[in-house]
């Protein structure tokens, strides 16, 4: 059930990508504009050329009406070998595992007890498919757009001065693009909403946002039930917030950490480069980690606090 659920919440991630918020506004025109200003800079300032990953996903081409982005590429690509991983550990399952069996029952075990310790024992069980697959998508798609190459390798033009500038690079890291961070966060939401509605019913859900009752009738009652009306409207700013800080935060840590990575590159230069990058590039795999794990913990916090009530918190 895992598997499938996994496969369900990958492909839902990856049709909301297909989005291509921005696309258009990026299309070859844009490039071009670009490049001409980049080369415009160069020839009369005699600045050093511009490294790191542009601002979008590049649009690589078009399925009908669809914008088919070079970081949603990257997205197929790393879904169908979690699902091929996936599928080949679980396919022959056996008492006495195999490595890649090994490997992906102690990922979902520990998983799964940590998700245990934050929702409850019955929320884990309708909510764990979803933090799981986050968890595991985030990290392997942060991992993979570490690859040499990725984010560097592409189209792009030549000044006048011979130095070439890259427009269009090929693949780009998954969470380097905002669209697909937005695409999590925003489905996060409209299922945190349904849980909270399934835990509370609509009533509870205004209660627990709003805590108007139990307060009495007297005067001092009435002063609360003005206050907790006014502390549930920041509750409901607060909440709406959530999907926008949670996407500019895994976008902006991957977006500076693979920018840093192509800088401190190319200020080592052609030979000693890589040796300059090598702390770095260890660090973003520990962020690649923390990243991962600070988007699923958040979700699973968020989701505990409206669907948990004081007595199953207690246990």
């Amino acid at each position: 059930m895992f598997a499938y659920r996994s496969l369900l919440i990958i492909l839902l991630f990856v049709c909301a990508s297909v989005s291509g918020l921005g696309a258009d506004a990026h299309g070859p025109e844009a490039h071009a504009v670009e490049a001409a200003t980049t080369d415009a800079h160069g020839a009369e300032g005699g600045e050093a050329e511009h490294h790191g990953l542009t601002d979008y996903a590049v649009p690589l081409f078009k399925l009908g009406p669809l914008v088919i982005t070079n970081s949603m590429v990257v997205t197929w690509i790393v879904a169908a070998l979690l699902i091929l991983t996936s599928q080949l550990a679980t396919r022959n399952a056996k008492l006495v595992p195999s490595g890649l069996q090994n490997f992906w029952e102690f990922l979902v075990e520990e998983l799964y007890g940590f998700f245990e310790g934050i929702l409850g024992a019955e929320l884990v069980k309708k909510t764990f498919w979803f933090f799981a697959t986050i968890f595991i998508f985030i990290l392997f798609t942060n991992w993979f757009g570490l690859i040499p190459g990725l984010g560097t390798v592409g189209w792009g033009t030549v000044d006048a001065a011979g130095h070439f500038h890259l427009t269009e690079p090929l693949l780009r890291g998954v969470n380097a693009d905002l669209n697909m961070t937005a695409a999590m966060a925003f489905t996060f939401f409209a299922l945190w909403l349904i849980w909270a509605m399934q835990a509370n019913g609509f009533g509870g859900f205004a209660s627990h946002i709003f805590a108007v009752k139990g307060h009495g009738a007297n005067v001092m009652g009435m002063f609360l039930v003005v206050v907790f009306i006014f502390v549930g409207l920041i509750e409901i700013v607060s909440i709406s917030v959530r999907p926008v800080a949670l996407m500019f935060r895994l976008y902006g840590n991957v977006f500076a950490g693979e920018n840093i990575l192509e800088t401190v590159m190319h200020l080592g230069g052609v030979w000693f480069g890589w040796l300059f990058v090598l702390p770095f590039y260890l660090l973003e795999i520990l962020v690649g980690l923390v990243q991962a794990l600070v988007f699923a913990l958040l979700t699973s916090v968020f989701t505990a606090l409206i669907c948990l009530h004081d007595d199953e918190h207690a246990h």
